[in-house]
């Protein structure tokens, strides 16, 4: 690392010197409790315990997603560390993911191994419409993993996992109301018959919501509520034909009617959006062999942005629909008792369709290309060595081809303490709408390609599992944005260099979480900052129960931030949240929470309002 980087580092540490203190407390008054760390597959594309896992790898389990009580996926991941959620407005508004400061189309973001992206679009996933109650556990890895997962995976991965049915048929509904005219519902089920697991669950999400943009820093926009209205559902059923063998369907999709705000227009235009997104995937999961499983997927994903204005100048309304179709075949070799091989084929076609109306002129294009790759890797100890080694190709029309590896490296100085490295090459093809679309496309765009090196060290002992972690990421011709032109194009050179901690364990019978992000993500161009993009990310959370009660709470802090050009620096801020949770008996309780305690005015965007204080009540009946 640079010596400004280091001197940066020291600077920063100042406002989170409770979060600092918290990670050395962890490391001296370890717990020594037989608590086993959570079984991860992302990291490898192999089970594993978490604290083998070579990347920076975190688990968010149903208990912490139960317990958080968050509305919505971004609410969840942005307590991370290195991860940072940028909304442009409230609850059904876009929202962005930057994880270890790089661009949001270069997270991957997968919902039960299936990756989704928006390829009608700059390939942003709909975060925001994903809502928690869909969600079993989560799985994030850091840094460059595109050698295991492909495209679009510089930054890292999130692996969303959906309910899975097991046992006894159980069944679940909640209802929540609070602030701004919000009310939740939930009804859900989920077991397993004999040889056939089944789950469903179903959600109802309104609020009325407060102005996406600030009329006294965009004076023509209309200052009515935004409100968001979410319908999501998931389900899987599955059935084992033979021990080892299972064969299965998974289904996925939300709805959402939203209502938003354009700066360029009158304080008079109503604008409607709707976005809705389906996934399903068959699959079939065989093991061939005691030492051979292959895993068998075909999977549809569709999603849908429509766009209605209506204004002094007459209406006008925009479509954007993307599809993918995807075959996976994945195949898991166990070599012996300590190493595993991997191998696997991807193949799918994707495409985009853009349409637009109004009284400047109609317009109407399709675009679509094949994607194409192949990958191998191997993971295994030798005493205390551990080694992961990644090799792929991807093929992407209209983008070419590249291969990418991954090489890390683990090295056992005790039962709880590992050194880590690794070094890894990334390649991230753009949409075939930045591409090809008339207006806002480029033909000349080329692939993202990247470097990137880490090395650390992990505590792992009971309960406590602590990380840190110094990252250099290189990224030559990353996607950009032309402001004059509204053309996509590429960056010569962007770096992210930093310094990376998380830590969970448990002190004084209270459960602490705590991260803290250091970087300093620029275009080594301009030698300027990238736009929203913070040198300083932490969160502290603590959570104890005492009998019937559980009570937590969770700070974050967000360093200023540069937006985009014309637009003045984002001030930097802190969000405290709290929630508790009060069981009146073995299956009904009550829940409550409020977000943003101090009512902190705040900006992720420019010109772009979030929630004021808000407080929230529920009852939840879990069989």
């Amino acid at each position: 690392m640079t010596s400004s980087l280091s001197s940066r580092c020291g600077a920063t540490l100042k406002p989170l010197a409770l979060a600092s203190a918290l990670l050395s407390a962890a490391t001296v008054s370890a717990q020594t409790t037989p608590d086993q760390p959570p079984v991860v597959v992302t990291a490898a594309r192999v089970a594993q315990p978490q604290t083998d896992a070579l990347p920076h790898t975190t688990v968010i389990s149903a208990e912490d997603i139960r317990n958080s009580q968050a509305p919505d996926l971004p609410a969840l991941l942005e307590r991370q560390a290195g991860l940072q959620i940028t909304r442009v407005g409230g609850p059904g508004q876009q929202a962005s993911l930057f994880m270890r400061g790089a661009n949001s189309s270069e997270a991957l973001i997968m919902i039960d191994g299936v990756p989704i992206r928006r390829q009608a679009s700059f390939g942003l996933p709909a975060l925001e419409n994903i809502l928690p109650d869909q969600i079993d556990h989560i799985e994030i890895v850091r840094g460059n993993v595109s050698a295991i997962y492909g495209s679009g995976a510089i930054g890292g991965v999130v692996q969303i996992f959906t309910k899975r049915g097991d046992g006894a048929p159980k069944f679940n509904a909640s209802v929540e109301a609070g602030s701004r005219g919000t009310y939740e519902g939930n009804v859900g089920v989920n077991g397993k018959s004999g040889d056939t697991r089944y789950a469903l669950s179903l959600t109802r999400f309104k609020t009325n919501g407060f102005s996406a943009q600030n009329p006294l820093q965009n004076p023509n926009v209309n200052p009515d509520r935004n409100g968001d209205g979410n319908t999501s559902v998931s389900g899987s059923v599955s059935q084992e034909w033979r021990a080892g063998n299972e064969v299965g369907v998974r289904v996925y999709a939300n709805d959402s009617k939203y209502t938003y705000d354009d700066a360029f227009g009158t304080p008079t235009d109503q604008n409607n959006g709707h976005s809705k997104s389906q996934s399903l995937a068959l699959f079939s999961k065989n093991r061939f062999t005691q030492d051979w499983t292959s895993t068998l997927t075909f999977s549809q994903n569709i999603n849908r942005d429509n766009f209605d204005g209506q204004s002094i100048f007459g209406n006008s309304s925009s479509a954007y629909k993307s599809t993918q179709n995807l075959l996976q075949w994945a195949n898991e070799l166990r070599l012996s008792p300590l190493w595993t091989a991997t191998a696997g084929v991807d193949a799918g076609r994707e495409k985009a369709d853009v349409s637009s109306n109004s009284s400047f002129g109609n317009s109407s294009n399709s675009f679509s290309r094949s994607t194409s790759s192949v990958y191998a890797g191997a993971l295994g100890k030798i005493g205390p060595h551990q080694l992961q080694v990644n090799l792929r190709h991807d093929n992407v029309g209209g983008s070419g081809s590249d291969n990418t590896g991954y090489l890390g490296y683990g090295f056992a100085l005790t039962d709880s303490v590992k050194l880590i490295a690794n070094a890894s090459t990334a390649f991230n093809a753009p949409t075939p709408v930045q591409l090809f679309e008339p207006i806002y496309g480029n033909r000349n765009l080329k692939a993202e390609r990247s470097k990137s090196y880490e090395i650390g060290a992990q505590y792992a002992a009971g309960a406590t599992i602590l990380r840190a972690t110094l990252f250099d990421t290189r990224t030559r011709d990353q996607f950009g944005f032309d402001p004059l032109t509204f053309q996509t194009i590429n960056i010569a050179r962007a770096k992210n260099q930093g310094l990376e901690l998380s830590a969970s364990t448990v002190l004084a019978a209270i459960d602490w979480r705590a991260s803290l992000t250091l970087q300093d993500p620029k275009n080594e161009s301009s030698n300027k900052v990238l736009a929203r993009r913070a040198k300083t990310l932490g969160s502290l959370g603590a959570a104890k129960s005492f009998g019937a009660w559980r009570i937590g709470t969770d700070v974050q802090y967000t360093d200023s931030r540069t937006d985009i050009p014309g637009n003045p620096t984002l001030a930097p801020y802190w969000l405290t949240n709290v929630n508790a949770r009060y069981q009146l008996n073995k299956e009904v309780s009550l829940f409550g929470r409020i977000d943003n305690l101090f009512n902190r005015d705040y900006q992720t965007a420019y010109g772009y309002n979030q929630p004021s204080r808000g407080m929230f009540v529920g009852v939840n009946w879990q069989q």
